[in-house]
């Protein structure tokens, strides 16, 4: 019994945890119901994750009412295995605020687990529509989180960042109101049977597919939509911004998901050439930010852009094997990212005033903290033997065959060597060259919350390597099964209904 109702746990386990935690104000039952929920549901999306890889297709219909009339989630291999990384992340995430982040703000528990629900509809959603509605849940619970500690920095960029989506709401729904005019519909299975059939004019659904992109774009941080994303993510706290690292993949998975499933079927041309332009651009903007880049947590927020322009490389692809590198390289460069924004949280408590700068200040004085920079960092730069290395491999080597090849080879290996010596020079400021006037500072103790967390997010550098094997076989299965379109038409909708002609 409980398997039927499988796809809908992830969803309900974080919103009662944000019900329960709005009850009570009082900080320390809400961390244990916060902490207990996310532990649960990483216990939980790692059993979904083993049920998907079966190769079947679990639509869940709310309501039970049949899709496309009624609201459905779908799980399938990418769909659990996204769960399960937002889950772990949530986990390590809480963690590490819990150790006095949480008490700088009202309200940020409740939120958080808001923020989790958010994420995790969008990557169970069957439905357009819907995907909008938890879009919309995942950006309003972020609006308040990064303002959360208040300060002149982060309200500007709140602000910046509130007016963006809006402005990406807003052509969302634009989207979304064409494409349900022309088609009659929004489940996306639906959308997809309604665009393959033969003589059917495109023309409207085209625009509106277009627009679509544009708003996963935005939510990403494509070029020339980038210049928000580093400021917000460096303004934002340590524990807001390791969450976001995994919002950025939200809009690349949705991208990629109708991508697969609708518009390589039908509109196989929409994304060709333009957008692999504008990700190189990205890429290189975001290598040239991480030079530019004076302390570690802006760093951070331009390697989370870096990952995210090499990710928009894949979907005009539209390869099985380059979307199984692409995930692999989606994973470590998430924990990668996260990683680093909290460990440039506790290197900034470890120097004073000076902070995370890397040119001023004191060389760090805990040896556990050099390791795990130098370990985050040899990830974050691509370098052997830690997943940053294999992932970049992988993701390389199936891109060989693509048709720009040449070019997205020479941008990927420039940008890394760039990423390579901004943090070998990084490095050397924070672990071995100071001010010959500076004094060493008296440690900050560091709670086992804040220790624990960086340390399980560095060490997944080299698990992610010792594991790449499993995990890369896993997002090969998981690619093949997106890009076969037919199975999940027909797994949505059922045989009959994937016959039956167009309302005009």
């Amino acid at each position: 019994m409980i398997h039927a109702h499988a796809p809908i746990l992830p969803l309900l386990l974080p919103l009662a945890a944000a019900l329960l935690q709005m009850v009570s104000g009082h900080l320390p039952f809400q961390r244990a119901v916060g902490l207990l929920a996310t532990g649960l549901l990483v216990l939980l999306t790692g059993w979904l994750t083993l049920l998907a890889d079966d190769g079947l297709l679990r639509v869940y219909a709310l309501g039970d009412w049949p899709a496309p009339f009624g609201i459905v989630l779908v799980v399938d291999r990418l769909a659990a295995g996204m769960t399960l990384l937002t889950a772990v992340l949530g986990f390590l995430v809480l963690l590490y605020a819990s150790a006095g982040f949480d008490e700088e703000g009202l309200h940020f528990h409740p939120l958080f687990q808001f923020q989790l629900l958010g994420v995790l509809g969008a990557f169970l959603t069957g439905d357009l529509f819907n995907l909008f509605v938890f879009f919309e849940i995942m950006l309003l619970a972020s609006y308040v989180l990064l303002a959360h500690g208040g300060g002149l920095t982060r309200t500007r960029a709140g602000i910046t960042y509130v007016v963006l989506n809006l402005v990406g709401s807003a052509v969302f729904l634009i989207a979304l109101g064409l494409l349900y005019g022309t088609l009659g519909t929004l489940n996306l299975a639906d959308v997809a049977r309604v665009l393959a059939l033969p003589g059917y004019d495109r023309s409207l659904a085209r625009l509106a597919c277009a627009l679509l992109v544009a708003v996963f774009v935005l939510k990403v941080g494509l070029l020339p939509l980038s210049f928000w994303l580093p400021h917000t993510y460096s303004a934002a706290g340590a524990p807001v911004a390791a969450l976001f690292a995994i919002m950025t993949k939200v809009g690349i998975v949705a991208i990629l998901r109708v991508q697969a499933v609708a518009l390589a079927p039908a509109m196989p041309d929409l994304l060709d050439h333009w957008l692999t332009t504008l990700a190189l651009a990205t890429i290189v903007f975001a290598a040239l930010g991480a030079l530019a880049a004076a302390r570690l947590r802006a760093l951070a927020a331009w390697l989370v852009l870096l990952s995210a322009g090499t990710m928009l490389l894949v979907p005009a692809q539209a390869s099985t094997e380059v979307s199984a590198a692409a995930l692999y390289y989606l994973v470590q460069s998430t924990l990668a990212g996260a990683a680093c924004f909290l460990l440039s949280d506790l290197i900034a408590a470890q120097r004073g005033k000076v902070a995370d700068q890397f040119m001023a200040g004191p060389p760090l004085q805990a040896t556990w903290l050099k390791v795990a920079f130098l370990v985050m960092a040899t990830t974050a730069a691509a370098l052997p033997p830690f997943s940053g290395f294999i992932g970049k491999l992988m993701l390389l080597s199936s891109l060989r065959s693509a048709a720009a090849a040449p070019v997205m080879w020479t941008v990927l290996l420039t940008s890394g060597f760039v990423v390579m010596a901004a943090l070998a020079r990084d490095g050397c400021y924070l672990i071995w060259k100071h001010k010959a006037t500076a004094r060493p500072l008296a440690l900050e103790a560091i709670g086992w919350q804040r220790a624990t967390a960086v340390l399980l997010l560095v060490a997944a550098g080299p698990l992610l390597a010792l594991l790449a094997r499993p995990l890369a076989d896993y997002t090969a299965r998981a690619a093949a099964q997106l890009h076969a379109p037919g199975g999940y038409v027909t797994g949505v909708l059922g045989a009959s209904a994937t016959n039956r002609e167009a309302a005009p």
